[in-house]
């Protein structure tokens, strides 16, 4: 039981936890396909927390998960001089 609750507290933190940069990641060059439908919306820089530093995941097409909703892309955020953070990019209501 001990065990597990351990497992699951360091699960918990470490998808918590905050990466910082000093400089930003480079995003690879990401060739635009065609639309699969007029309703997919083109999802371009997007990062992802991996292994203590940021891992690319844009540039692909999505549908909204809801009739009307929007993409509101991610970005970066400044954080004092610890560096910036990636603030990923979201669906929402229009």
């Amino acid at each position: 039981m001990a065990i597990s609750t351990v497992i699951a507290l360091a699960i918990s933190f470490s998808a918590s936890a905050q990466i910082y940069v000093k400089v930003r990641p480079v995003a690879p060059v990401v060739v635009r396909t065609a639309a699969p439908s007029a309703a997919h919306i083109w999802i371009g820089e997007e990062w992802e927390p991996r292994g203590g530093t940021y891992a690319y995941v844009g540039g692909h097409w999505a549908a909204p998960p809801h009739p009307g909703w929007i993409w509101v892309p991610g970005h970066w955020k400044r954080h004092d001089r610890r560096g910036e953070v990636w603030v990923r990019g979201h669906w929402r209501k229009r």
